[in-house]
């Protein structure tokens, strides 16, 4: 089946919705923004995204990535292990954040942002709540329970962007954008879990079988050993600039470059999510089933190449028209950034879509290499600009740097898939 032929299946018809209820999601967050950048500083979502930079990276600690093993187990039994080694490490990560509250005033002067530390108390809670729904979502993708998916989504969206509004109109800056940030998806964590409950996509949870579950821990140990690290690489590297750049440009720079990575990487997102939980339940089974895949791959990259591409360089020519138009003109400069990344946003939404890939062919390990390889790309081209002291020069060479990087490891996992497919041949 290529992928034409997956449109015509409950496959896209599940990718549809997933994709709906992203852009749908994504349109409602990205509306608000012109009321934003009217009521909070840049150095407002410069703070913003530094709570989030640290968030990100200790949300990939916190379930040492088992809840990505999720889907692929063919017993439901083993399903059922990976989801409570999940959450028994979430706790346990959720437990030594808390502690680290009692060093906010160290970690705000690290990053030199004194503003950190009077928000820094409300991580735990982002922590949890974050894994959880990692867990969650990735447990729904293997039941093909996509409205729970969709449902989290748009309400998360509806709810952190009439937060933020709400807040900076109470006066509520700084901090305000942080509060939405964790309610709303704690709000929509919520929703989506009595959903399922409706749904009786919990009914195998019916006991505890702790030596399964350590038996379980210890089959899908390749993903602490190596999916952990590779995500932790990958978010550190996405999230560099901002931690990074603060100490050395300030939080109005580092504001700017965050809503160009917002603005850049949302619709990049929104797609390749949609793919990436669609496609990664697809290709599981027919891998089960011995079905070839390179089909499906290689046309998901030509149809994409064709799409992107055109699209991509007529924004390239109005990206700070638009910008200066959208969210003033002092923020003209975001669209120049966009520029620069868009390469890089390429390739991100080709490989995104696929990087299960290496999960699904136990992998890990060299995927590991790819990310570290990723890392000090990006880690160099940022170095370069902090050293000739040139803001706009750091995030091209981040971009670029990117870009290839991202590419290298496309091409890496077309070779799985040819390799894949050649061994059924030989088979056959």
């Amino acid at each position: 089946m290529d992928i034409l032929g997956l449109i015509k299946s409950s496959g896209v018809r599940n990718f549809a919705k997933l994709l709906s209820a992203n852009v749908v999601a994504q349109v409602i967050g990205l509306v608000v923004y012109p009321i934003l950048t009217r009521l909070y500083a840049p150095e407002d979502f410069g703070l913003l995204n530094l709570f989030l930079s640290i968030g990100g990276v200790l949300v990939v600690v916190s379930t040492a990535e088992y809840y990505n093993a999720i889907v692929l187990p063919e017993e439901e039994k083993d399903a059922r292990s990976l989801t409570y080694v999940s959450l028994l490490l979430l706790i346990i990560t959720t437990l030594l954040t808390a502690i680290t509250v009692i060093f906010s005033q160290s970690i705000s002067l690290l990053f030199k942002s004194p503003d950190l530390a009077r928000y820094y108390w409300i991580m735990p809670l982002y922590v949890f709540v974050m894994g959880a729904w990692n867990i969650l979502n990735y447990w729904y993708i293997r039941h093909k329970f996509f409205g729970g998916i969709s449902g989290y989504q748009i309400s998360q969206s509806v709810l952190s962007a009439g937060g933020k509004v709400g807040f900076g109109y109470a006066g509520v800056l700084h901090g305000g954008m942080i509060y939405s940030m964790v309610i709303a998806p704690f709000i929509s964590l919520m929703m989506s879990l009595w959903h399922g409950v409706k749904s009786s996509k919990f009914k195998c949870f019916d006991r505890f079988d702790y030596s399964h579950v350590i038996a379980t821990a210890k089959q899908y140990r390749n993903f602490p050993l190596y999916v952990l690290p590779r995500s932790f690489i990958n978010v550190l590297a996405t999230q560099l600039p901002i931690l990074l750049l603060t100490p050395f440009f300030g939080a109005e720079k580092v504001g700017l470059l965050s809503m160009a990575l917002l603005l850049g990487y949302t619709p990049i997102g929104t797609i390749t999510r949609a793919f990436y939980q669609v496609l990664y339940q697809h290709t599981t089974a027919r891998v089960h089933s011995a079905t070839k895949i390179g089909d499906v791959f290689g046309r998901f990259v030509g149809y994409g190449t064709v799409v992107i591409i055109p699209l991509f360089a007529g924004l390239g020519m109005v990206l700070p028209t638009i910008t200066a138009w959208l969210l003033g003109e002092e923020w003209r400069v975001v669209g120049e950034y966009i520029r620069w990344m868009l390469p890089w946003l390429y390739v991100s939404l080709l490989t995104g879509s696929v990087c299960f890939l290496s999960d699904v062919f136990m992998q890990q390990k060299k995927g590991l290499i790819f990310e570290i390889l990723l890392a000090v790309c990006r880690a160099a081209g940022l170095c370069i600009g902090i050293i000739v002291n040139d803001f706009a020069v750091a995030i091209a060479v981040y971009s670029i740097g990117s870009a290839i990087a991202v590419l290298a490891q496309l091409i890496w996992l077309a070779s799985l898939v040819r390799r894949y497919d050649h061994s059924l041949v030989q088979v056959g």
